[in-house]
């Protein structure tokens, strides 16, 4: 018995080692092809980039999120909780730097209005209605929106808008963080452009209450983050919680929405500052490639394919 406590202690040990000093920094690519866009389109190439939790000092990720700019994307996609510190709007900046040329689209999660606070780990496996909401520090998030903006990103908090990506007109559309409940659907609701194609809807948090209205207004695809892929999964099983009311089988990656709908659940490229651990989730950006509907199903990739930090270079 003591030999098996002594032996249990130390795989745990090395399993959070593991966990806190290197597959948290294991920078990684997943690439998905789908097929949303309207019949004879052109392939359109997404980048899809999601809390970053950014920290003062955090150079491996500022370095690595800005060679993510040499995949070309014809469209970024940036699904929030950018900020962990006051100070990191400058990091943001410097690793999204070569990409704020491209065409770019963003929403805010709960971790750009407010600092990350401690938190006890077991609150994420209770029901979500007995959890009392702690916010930390206001973040410069307006700061951080003004940049974006300047450099000719759109802020889509409840807005509709048309823009050009790969020469191809693309109706895009955003709430503001449903894990906040600052989400107003109703500002953004109606059927989207029929000419575009792709109709696309970003959110930070996948809760269903906005998928569902996003479906059922006829988007061809909702891009999410927040649930950080559950962060420590577990083999065999998956993630444990996704910290909203999306189920856990689509806590990352790609799945359907209904019958015509896809969603992207990115895990996310950061951590808490007080929780600095990932296992079985490395953190990653997501390349998607668009195709059109009728492509040849033999094909479509049916699940994401992941490729190592050396194969973005």
């Amino acid at each position: 018995m003591k030999r098996l406590v002594t032996g249990t202690a130390a795989l745990g040990a090395a399993t959070l080692g593991y966990a806190v000093a290197i597959e948290r920094r294991h920078w990684t690519l997943r690439t998905a092809e789908l097929p949303v866009l309207a019949d004879g389109s052109r392939p359109i190439k997404v980048l899809h980039i999601s809390d970053l939790h950014m920290l003062p000092g955090q150079e491996s990720k500022q370095r690595w999120v800005a060679e993510l700019d040499q995949l070309e994307p014809d469209l970024v996609v940036n699904t929030g909780d950018n900020l962990a510190h006051r100070r990191a709007v400058p990091g943001v900046i410097r690793a999204l730097g070569p990409l704020l040329s491209r065409p770019g689209v963003f929403v805010f999660g709960s971790n750009d209005y407010y600092a990350p606070k401690p938190k006890n780990p077991a609150r994420y496996l209770m029901p979500r209605g007995r959890k009392k909401r702690v916010h930390g520090r206001h973040l410069p998030w307006r700061d951080l929106r003004a940049a974006f903006i300047e450099h000719g990103w759109l802020d889509l908090t409840h807005v509709r808008r048309t823009l050009t990506a790969a020469g191809q007109e693309v109706f895009v559309a955003g709430v503001d963080d449903p894990h906040l409940h600052r989400d107003r659907y109703a500002d953004i609701a109606g059927r989207p452009s029929h000419s575009a194609a792709l109709r696309l809807g970003i959110t930070h948090s996948p809760e269903p209450r906005v998928l569902d209205p996003f479906a059922s207004d006829g988007y061809d695809l909702v891009l999410a983050g927040h649930t950080h892929g559950g962060q420590l999964r577990v083999p065999g099983v998956g993630a444990l919680v996704t910290n909203c009311e999306l189920d856990r089988s689509r806590a990352r990656g790609v799945s359907r929405w209904g019958a015509d709908m896809w969603l992207h659940v990115s895990a996310g490229l950061g951590t808490s500052p007080y929780a600095p651990a990932r296992f079985a989730c490395p953190p990653e950006a997501s390349l998607l490639t668009l195709v059109p509907r009728d492509a040849d199903q033999r094909n479509i990739k049916k699940a994401a394919r992941r490729k190592a930090p050396s194969d973005v270079r």
